[in-house]
């Protein structure tokens, strides 16, 4: 509506320019027209002038201009009048020209009355000096310098000029008569201009009416739209406070109906309850506000609420039952409380007594339930362990030839077993720690045996997946996080856990398996790590108990057998062999699998004791090497036992672990000297001679050498004759000396290396100053064909 009234205004503005333009264009030019006709027709009458010829040629009511536009409208209103009276004689225009006369001595009179200064000579108050200064204004006009120089009458020309002027008027006359009818025709169109324009200002006029009753209009109409939208946004809000009122309020018969009549299993009843909850909840928030629609249904809210509560809880306590029956898995039936998770919620926002004895009659359903089913599983778990476990007399250090007392236990069949991981170290693979738990009657069936980590394994994997589960489903279900979550959770749980920390303390207070318990250690630090990525926080007390019993127990049994290894007596441990000793073997097996076991978490407590246990299996490998009567016997069980023990922990532990650094530069020192050892029965005194002769090389004294050349002739012929035999003979000592085949071939290699390396020196002795002339040189084996002879005895596997 706006838009359109908007246009039509446009359009009659429009209209009413166009027609304004018309008729001002019209009126100025009928103006120009009879401005024309005007100079020509109207009558010119002399009045005092300046001397001066612009003056003299003056019109009334000109200063050298054209003539006014008063003068202008006046005069063409006279000339009208004559064309419209239609007169052809002069008399009669002169009778009608006499009103114009008198418009103009009108006109003159107003001029004369005009304060006109210095100009006015009619003033009775006229300066003679101001007098002689127009004179001589005048006298130097050039018109009158010529009057005055020809000697003009005054009054001759005066009479000329009134001659002259009385012909112009009788000839403007004249032109007024002519153009008569064109004044007629002008007045004509002036006056129907006049019409035009009346209506065109009577039309405008009705326009600007209309206008203002339409701004008008418009104004009252924006001010309705305002006030009824403001009314709109009224009734919709109370519309909306109204509706939610009403619908929150109002109780549907399929409420209830379906309240009383349908299962809770059934989805329409789940719906109409979370309807029924939100009402409740509606309700009462209005009756704070005192709304009195509250009352209404108040009594029908609290009958669904009373009915609903009974439902819900007979059906919960039916399914917490159905957990007492044997052989049920209770997974189940909890899935199904899950599904149904909001019937707790609607029993906690409006009955907190039923909520309570529900969550009462689950915790102390499921809390026998874990416990009855972890005792009867832990015991039965542990009937299908190894009957043979470690005692406090199978300790690293003690012989195997110990003798034990009448009444003491039979020892194991084989010691060595408590100190080798083996396949123990399987348990902690991902594939079997998180595998599946076993099962006792079937492992009794095929009579299979286990050791305890395995059975540990087992048993809190048990715990830990139950224990996971039990704590995500409370959270969902009771709708509980943080120390209620756990408070929750122990006392469920608490009874079970304490029973397995029991069982667990009762086992390490005999247990001397250390290997056992350090890979305990290590199943509870990975279990601990699961449950962390699970987000299960329930089972972090638990663990750290469990490793506050292993832990200590583990490092009573390391210092056992530490203990045990510092208090070994050589003498007791039987005959002597220079082969690798158990005792050595034990030490190597253990402490592989024990840094092969701390790699994943590594422990510095583990690491100090393993430190302390190297360093006392170094000096008892010292102390049996002591025994011995000859140094090379010594080196021979040095090397055997260092070799051994670096092959093991090579095999399990990183190369650059502690302890194989350690033994590398111990096994490296002893073979440099048992190398030199071999070599000095059959090459000794070359060896010695080389090592004389190279000293007083680097001091300068080559006198000295002069004195050798005997000793020299024999060292030359006797390496001649017997290096072939020595060497023979020397790595076949070798192979016999040491049980890895590969360190006695590296032992060979660096022997006759070494070797070559003297018989060089001993060339370059021969080449000094004091030896050159010695004949004997001749005899010198070449280097070349000696190496090429040593390679021949290289062993090969």
């Amino acid at each position: 509506m706006k838009q359109y009234i908007k246009t039509y205004f446009q359009k009659l503005l429009l209209l009413a320019t166009v027609l304004v333009l018309c008729g001002l264009t019209a009126v100025i030019w009928t103006l120009d027209a009879t401005d024309a006709c005007v100079c020509r027709a109207r009558p010119v009458k002399l009045q005092p002038l300046e001397p001066g010829p612009a003056a003299c040629c003056a019109l009334p009511g000109q200063t050298g201009t054209s003539p006014g536009p008063r003068r202008r409208r006046k005069s063409a209103h006279g000339n009208a009048v004559m064309a419209a009276a239609g007169l052809s004689d002069i008399n009669t225009a002169v009778a009608l020209m006499e009103p114009l006369q008198d418009e103009m001595k009108d006109d003159l009179a107003a001029v004369a009355s005009l304060s006109l200064g210095d100009l006015d000579l009619t003033s009775d108050q006229f300066i003679l000096d101001e007098v002689d200064i127009h004179i001589q204004a005048n006298l130097e006009d050039e018109l009158v310098k010529e009057a005055l120089r020809t000697g003009v009458d005054l009054r001759q020309y005066s009479k000329q000029v009134e001659s002259e002027l009385q012909q112009i008027e009788q000839a403007s006359i004249r032109d007024y008569i002519k153009e008569s009818q064109n004044i007629a025709s002008l007045h004509n169109q002036i006056t129907a201009c006049d019409s035009i324009l009346e209506r065109m200002e009577g039309m405008l006029s009705g326009f600007q009416c209309d206008l203002s009753s339409i701004s008008s209009e418009i104004q009252s109409l924006q001010e309705q739209s305002v006030a009824m939208n403001v009314r709109l946004r009224n009734r919709q809000s109370v519309r909306s406070e109204l509706s939610q009122l009403v619908d929150e309020l109002l109780v549907p018969n399929t409420m209830i109906s379906v309240i009383l009549d349908s299962a809770v299993t059934e989805q329409q009843f789940v719906e109409q309850l979370h309807e029924l909850n939100n009402k409740i909840n509606y309700a009462k928030e209005q009756s704070f506000t005192d709304t009195l629609a509250c009352t209404d249904t108040q009594d029908t809210l609290s009958r669904l609420r009373t009915k609903a509560v009974s439902k819900i809880r007979e059906f919960i306590l039916q399914k917490i039952y159905s957990f007492r029956k044997p052989m049920t898995n209770y997974q189940i039936p909890q899935n199904t409380l899950l599904k149904y998770r909001f019937f707790y919620q609607f029993l906690l926002a409006n009955e907190r007594q039923v909520a309570k004895e529900v969550r009462d009659e689950y915790v102390d359903t499921m809390s026998k339930i874990y416990y009855s089913y972890f005792k009867s599983y832990s015991g039965r778990l542990m009937k299908v362990q190894y009957e043979e476990v470690a005692d406090k007399d199978d300790l690293m250090g003690v012989e195997d030839t110990a003798k034990k007392g009448f009444f003491s236990k039979p020892s194991l069949k084989s010691r060595n077993t408590i100190f080798t991981v083996g396949q123990r170290g399987a348990v902690l693979s991902p594939s079997e720690l998180e595998g599946p738990i076993l099962v006792p009657h079937t492992a009794q069936r095929s009579e299979a045996r286990y050791p305890y980590e395995t059975l540990f394994r087992s048993q809190h994997w048990a715990l830990l997946d139950n224990g996971c589960r039990e704590f995500l489903f409370l959270c969902d279900f009771f709708m509980v996080t943080g120390s209620p979550a756990l408070d929750l959770f122990n006392s469920i749980m608490g009874k079970t856990l304490s029973m397995f920390l029991k069982q667990i303390s009762g086992y390490v207070c005999g247990c001397y398996d250390s290997i056992a318990v350090f890979l305990c250690i290590h199943i509870i630090l990975r279990f601990r790590a699961i449950t962390g990525k699970r987000s299960v926080p329930a089972l972090d007390r638990y663990w750290e108990a469990v490793l506050e019993l292993l832990w200590p127990r583990f490092e009573l049994i390391l210092e056992m057998n530490i203990q045990s290894i510092r208090n070994t007596d050589p003498q007791r441990l039987g005959l002597l062999d220079t082969r690798p000793h158990y005792i050595t073997r034990r030490y190597a097996e253990f402490s592989s699998a024990i840094v092969s076991i701390n790699q994943t978490f590594p422990s510095e407590r583990t690491h100090t004791l393993l430190g302390q246990l190297q360093v006392e299996v170094e000096n008892f490998v010292l102390k049996m090497a002591a025994e011995f009567p000859s140094r090379k016997d010594q080196l021979i069980f040095l090397i055997n036992n260092y070799d051994m023990m670096l092959s093991v922990l090579m095999e399990r532990a990183a190369d650059d672990s502690k302890e194989v650094e350690g033994f590398q530069q111990l096994l490296h020192a002893r073979t440099q000297e048992f190398i030199e050892e071999i070599l000095s029965p059959p090459f000794g005194g070359m060896i010695a001679f080389v090592k004389e002769s190279e000293a007083l090389i680097e001091r300068g004294q080559l006198d000295r050498l002069k004195n050798d050349e005997v000793r020299v002739t024999q060292l030359v012929r006797g390496f001649s004759s017997s290096w072939k035999q020595a060497v023979e003979s020397l790595s076949q000592d070798v192979m016999r000396s040491f049980t890895n085949f590969k360190n006695g071939t590296g032992i060979i290699q660096g022997a006759l290396t070494q070797l070559i390396q003297y018989y060089h020196g001993f060339h370059k002795v021969l080449s000094q100053p004091p030896y050159r002339g010695l004949a004997v040189r001749s005899e010198l084996i070449n280097l070349h064909h000696l190496m090429v002879e040593v390679k021949k005895h290289k062993p090969n596997f």
